[in-house]
Formats: C-alpha cells, structure tokens, sequence
C-alpha cells in the first residue's frame, strides 16, 4: 500500500509539473503572438505612393514626381535636390485646420504656382495634424489622410487638392470638419475623383499614415521654431532656410525666396531634413 501511494504521488507530482510547463509554454505563446502582432501592426501601416519624404514633391502645380510608398517600417527618404543658384525648393509643412496655414496658402499660392510653371521653384507639401479635436471630428488626420489618398491616385490634382481644402476650411473654435462626402465633393471639383479615391477617403486608409508624419514631425529638432523650441504649423523652409516671415505678405515671402536661392548659391545637392 504504502509502495502504491508513492506510485501515486509520484505520478500526481509529474502531472503538475506537466501542466505547469504546458501552461508556461502556453502563456509564452500568448505573449509572442502579441508581440509579433503588435510588430507587424507597427510595420503594416498603409503608406502612399509619392510620398516616400513624407511629403508630395510638384516640380509644376499639375506635375508631380512619382516615387514609390515608403518601404513597411521604414521611416521617410529626404527628398535630395539639386543647387543651380537660380531654383528654389519650397517645402511647407501643414495641418488643413490649421488658420494660419490658410493665411500662407491665399497669400503665396498663386506666386508659388507661377513660380513652378517657370521653372524657378518646386513644392514639397508634408501634410500633418497638430490640431485634431473631439469638435472637429479629427478633421486635421482625416483631411491629411484623404489628400494623401489624392497623392496616392491623382498626384498631379495635390496641389488643386491642397487649395481646394483651404479655400473651404472650416472654423478652427467652432467648426465640426468637413465631412468625408464634403472633401470628396472639393476633390471632385478640383479633377480629382474615382472610386479608388472615395474608398480611401471613406476608409481613412492613410490615417496612420499621417500620425506617424506628425510624431516625427514633432520631435524632428531641425523642424523646431528655434523661438519657441517647438514645431508648429506651417513650417517653411526654402533650399534649407526657415523662413520666418508675415505668412499674409507675399512680396516678403518673394524677397526671402530669392535671398535663400541666393545664399544657397549652386553647390551640388543637398536633402532637408537630413536624416538622423
């Protein structure tokens, strides 16, 4: 009896220490499908094509440079552009709820655009969302992300696009945002329009897209007001050189492109923001 009890408990003590194992095994296994789904959640965010900088690069308000999406999991290539001492690169970082992004874009437009068709300028738009609210429905991604969706498929419509949004930008203290239906319509109007842009649009395909934009944005020192120590928007460089103006002056913004094309002179290529 006493040789059977030890079998027993012998066999109890194995029996535990299976299940403890195979409940280890099992817990362990949960955590790697988390974290391996997590990782590849990270690495699966949908990315537009022609946006490998994080931003549309027109070289003509009707003509932009086509590029692959950004690689899964890796972060934005800088555009490199070439120094001629005669071309300015206008870069401008924006957020389409943004007022003074607005008060840049009615001022500098239309110059910026005749710049283009001479020759004498690019554009590079970098869509973020700084000032997305319960009120305004997240209008600042949602806008971000649906422009993105006009690079994606209609590339050379961005920059009417990008006008079309800011000519109907709601109020910043009281607006809700556009509605989705509302900025396919503008979209529509501005020549930019199919099923593939309205299924994105409605789906917010690039959303993520335009958060990991903003975040890096954000913590990029080289975007940093050096007046303040933060990033805000619209943030505008030209060849690499902040401009700091009156965003409602556009013979001011004028004069800072030329001295910055001039100050630039034409040694070879540089890319901005430089990687880190």
């Amino acid at each position: 009896m006493r040789e059977e009890a030890a079998k027993k408990a012998k066999r109890r003590k194995v029996i535990v220490q299976s299940s403890v194992i195979v409940g280890i095994i099992a817990v362990l296994t949960i955590v790697g499908v988390v974290i391996f789904t997590s990782v590849s959640a990270s690495n699966n965010v949908a990315n537009p094509k022609n946006m490998l900088s994080g931003g549309i690069l027109l070289t003509k308000s009707d003509k932009a440079v086509t590029t692959p999406a950004i690689a899964q999991g890796a972060k934005p290539t800088p555009t490199t552009q070439t120094l001629d001492g005669k071309t300015a690169h206008i870069q401008i970082w924006l957020d389409y709820q943004c007022p003074i992004c607005d008060q840049f874009e009615t001022t500098n437009s239309a110059q910026m655009k005749q710049w283009m068709s001479e020759g004498a300028a690019t554009l590079e738009v970098h869509p973020v969302a700084i000032l997305d609210s319960p009120t305004n429905n997240q209008y600042s991604t949602r806008a971000g992300a649906a422009a993105s969706c006009v690079a994606n498929y209609e590339p050379d419509k961005f920059f009417d696009v990008n006008s079309a949004l800011f000519a109907n930008q709601p109020d910043e203290q009281t607006g809700s945002g556009l509605t989705n239906a509302k900025m396919l319509e503008l979209f529509k109007g501005a020549g930019a329009s199919s099923s593939a842009i309205t299924t994105c649009v409605n789906d917010q395909t690039f959303a993520k897209f335009v958060t990991n934009r903003t975040t890096e944005a954000v913590s990029n020192s080289q975007l940093k007001n050096p007046q303040n120590g933060s990033f805000g928007t619209p943030t505008v460089f030209v060849n690499g050189e902040r401009y700091q103006g009156s965003v409602s002056d556009a013979s001011q913004f004028a004069a800072f492109v030329q001295a910055a094309v001039k100050d630039a002179g034409s040694s070879g290529t540089y890319s901005f923001p430089k990687a880190s």
